[in-house]
C-alpha cells in the first residue's frame, strides 16, 4: 500500500494525493454557506478538541480500520489519514487537450486521498480536479457527505472551509456510515458560471423552446387535418 505521497499507476482504480502543504493552494477565507447547521456544529466541536481527545479518537479509529488506511498523529496535534471520494458527475468535465486523464469510466470511481486535518473541502476539490487535469473552475463542484442513519441515506453539501479528515475521524472508518461524493453544484446555483456560459445556456434554451413549439404545431396540424377529414366524411352527401 502506498504511503500516500506518490500516485499509483494511471490505470489504477485508487489514486493517492500528497498531503504536503505545497501541493494545495489555500482557499480564500470567507464566510461559510448558510443552511449547514450540522456542519457548523461539527466545526465548533472540532475547535474544542484537545490534543488528548484527538489522540484518543485517532487510537480508536486505527483499532477499527480493516483496510490498513490508518491515521497518523503528529506531535503538533495535526493528524494525517485517508478519505475516499466517489465521483458522481452528470457529464464529463472539461479537461486539458489530449490529457486522457478523465474518461467516462472515471466517473463513478472511488478515489483515495491522503490528506491532513488542516486540509479543507475546497483544497480536496482542487486536488481531485488537478489529478484529472480538469480545467473547469472548482467553484462549479461541491463535496457532499453521505450519511446512513436508521436505514435512510442523507446527503449534505459541505462548506469549502470544512475539514473532511476530521469528519472521517469522528464518524470512524466505515464508509457505510459516512462517505464523500464529488458532484456538480445543484441546478440554480448560477453564480459558479461565467457570463458567456450563461448566455450560451440561454441560446440552448431558446433553441429547445423553438424545437418544442415546432413539434407541437406539427402535432396539432396533423390532428386538425384528421378532424377535418372526419367531418367531411360525416357531411358527405349520400
Amino acid at each position: 500500500m502506498s504511503s500516500g505521497y506518490s500516485s499509483l499507476e494511471e490505470d489504477a482504480e485508487d489514486f493517492f494525493f500528497t498531503a504536503r502543504t505545497s501541493f494545495f493552494r489555500r482557499a480564500p477565507q470567507g464566510k461559510p454557506r448558510s443552511g449547514q447547521q450540522d456542519v457548523e456544529k461539527e466545526k465548533e466541536t472540532h475547535s474544542y478538541l484537545s490534543k488528548e481527545e484527538i489522540k484518543e479518537k485517532v487510537h480508536k479509529y486505527n483499532l477499527a480500520v480493516t483496510d490498513k488506511l490508518k491515521m497518523t498523529l503528529n506531535s503538533n496535534g495535526i493528524y494525517t489519514g485517508f478519505i475516499k471520494v466517489q465521483m458522481e458527475l452528470c457529464k464529463p468535465p472539461q479537461t486539458s487537450p489530449n490529457s486522457g486523464k478523465f474518461s467516462p469510466s472515471s466517473n463513478g470511481c472511488m478515489n483515495t486521498l491522503h490528506i491532513s486535518s488542516t486540509n479543507t473541502v475546497g483544497e480536496v476539490i482542487e486536488a481531485l480536479l488537478k489529478k484529472f487535469l480538469v480545467t473547469e473552475s472548482p467553484a462549479k463542484f461541491a463535496l457532499y457527505k453521505r450519511c446512513h442513519r436508521e436505514d435512510q441515506v442523507y446527503a449534505c453539501k459541505l462548506s469549502d472551509r470544512e475539514h473532511p479528515l476530521y469528519l472521517r475521524l469522528v464518524a470512524g472508518p466505515r464508509t457505510d456510515t459516512l462517505s464523500f461524493v464529488l458532484r456538480e453544484h445543484e441546478i440554480g446555483e448560477w453564480e459558479a458560471f461565467s457570463l458567456p456560459e450563461l448566455q450560451n445556456f440561454l441560446r440552448i434554451l431558446d433553441k429547445e423552446e423553438d424545437e418544442q413549439l415546432q413539434n407541437l404545431k406539427r402535432r396539432y396540424t396533423a390532428y386538425r387535418q384528421k378532424l377535418e377529414e372526419a367531418l367531411r366524411e360525416v357531411w358527405k352527401p349520400d
